[in-house]
């Protein structure tokens, strides 16, 4: 009997220093599940709150500017760009397709889907990681007379559409060096869109386009990437020459 209440105190002392390990992970950005989740990056390999100056301090001269500015382009934004804006809502590689071609689908392309899926997946981790790091409020939450449509629960700054959408861009542009301008330019797009929609700061957008330069500068030493990359490469000649043919 002295064995067993023994044993379950040792059990118990051990499940209560697990959670304690789990709690102080997690008020760390850290997630138990990260290292499965991420396709090329390792895990706490990027971390936001280096790579970025924080946000505007909540209540400073700085976050107010911040904030009349979000209230003036909301104000001026046309019902095209919010049309645009919600159309964006959801994106994925494919999203610039009007500026590589017709041939640039999800159907004629496996392979480049996949890469642009990891690269993606990447990206999104990477960027809800500084989000609840730095855990600034949204525009709309700071001033509910923005809020408008279909609302966020996260929080605002690096915005992901920025990030995520600059992060395809660029490695895109590595595929079509020849359309950086333009794919760089609708990445520019996606991220203001957010800002005529009232769900992001200026700064957050800014941030984005900072911590996608430093996600894609990572992603291009890893050998796992430049593999997908290359065969994507490959494949997208394969179709480009079927097509002149």
């Amino acid at each position: 009997m002295a064995h067993l209440k023994l044993a379950r105190r040792l059990q118990l002392r051990a499940a209560v220093a697990v959670t304690t390990v789990l709690v102080f992970a997690a008020s760390l950005g850290f997630c138990a599940e990260e290292p499965h989740q991420l396709n090329y990056l390792a895990p706490g390999e990027l971390n936001p709150v280096i790579l970025l100056a924080p946000p505007p301090l909540p209540d400073s001269a700085e976050e107010r500017a911040d904030l009349n500015e979000v209230r003036a382009v909301y104000s001026a934004a046309s019902s095209n760009d919010v049309a645009a804006a919600r159309a964006e809502k959801a994106f994925s590689v494919f999203s610039f397709s009007h500026l590589v071609g017709p041939f640039f689908s999800s159907n004629n392309l496996p392979k480049t889907a996949s890469l642009f899926e990891k690269v993606l997946s990447d990206a999104k981790l990477t960027t809800d990681r500084g989000k609840e790091q730095f855990r600034r409020p949204r525009p709309y939450t700071t001033d509910p007379s923005l809020a408008n449509g279909k609302l966020e629960t996260t929080f605002s700054y690096p915005s992901g559409h920025s990030t995520e959408s600059m992060v395809l861009a660029l490695v895109l542009a590595d595929l079509f060096p020849e359309k950086q301008e333009a794919l760089l330019a609708q990445a520019r797009l996606i991220g203001w869109h957010r800002v005529q929609t009232a769900r992001h700061y200026p700064t957050d957008i800014y941030a984005g386009r900072v911590l996608a330069q430093q996600i894609v500068r990572e992603l291009r030493k890893r050998e796992s990437f430049r593999k997908d990359f290359a065969l994507a490469k490959k494949e997208i000649a394969s179709i480009q020459t079927a097509a002149r043919n």
